[in-house]
């Protein structure tokens, strides 16, 4: 299922995280996303809309949601407030499909290196930490576009939860 996803949307990193965040927290609406990713609730609102798009994710229906549904939720049960999304059944399934050999090959198709690049940003604080050979200005640009580092290299909130978020 992967590929054909690729040739209607470019699965972007932003895509990858409300899909692994729907995945932990079963349900979910985009500011609590924005605000747990430290991104622009625009952002989160433009990946969601891409996702229900192409069909991994979908709105969830009724007027109540348990915490036994939503893994974040504190409180036991809440009326909603926001619209809140779930993976379809083809996200479901292919979230499923997320292992180390896919995270691999999807990172170094996105960067140059990225696997590797990926795997050692998340033992550091800063795309400065990097080896030598990682450090081009194209590494750098593309990790600040994906926002997994900020401007001025430090790696951000968002890259640390993703990172947590697909076991990485």
């Amino acid at each position: 299922m992967g590929r054909e996803h690729y040739q209607k949307l470019k699965l972007l990193p932003i895509h990858l995280y409300i899909l692994v965040h729907l995945k932990k927290a079963s349900v979910d609406y985009a500011k609590m996303m924005a605000r747990m990713s430290k991104l622009p609730l625009p952002l989160i609102e433009d990946a969601i809309k891409d996702l229900i798009e192409i069909g991994l994710i979908e709105r969830d229906s009724g007027s109540t949601i348990k915490r036994s549904r939503a893994k974040f939720k504190k409180a036991f049960e809440v009326h909603k407030h926001h619209t809140y999304y779930r993976l379809s059944r083809e996200g479901e399934l292919f979230v499923r499909k997320i292992n180390e050999e896919w995270l691999g090959e999807y990172f170094n198709r996105l960067i140059p290196n990225g696997w590797e690049v990926i795997r050692i940003l998340k033992r550091v604080k800063s795309f400065s930490e990097l080896p030598e050979k990682f450090k081009s200005d194209e590494v750098k640009d593309e990790l600040v576009l994906y926002h997994l580092i900020t401007p001025n290299s430090k790696v951000t909130k968002f890259f640390r939860l993703l990172c947590e978020f697909l076991g990485i």
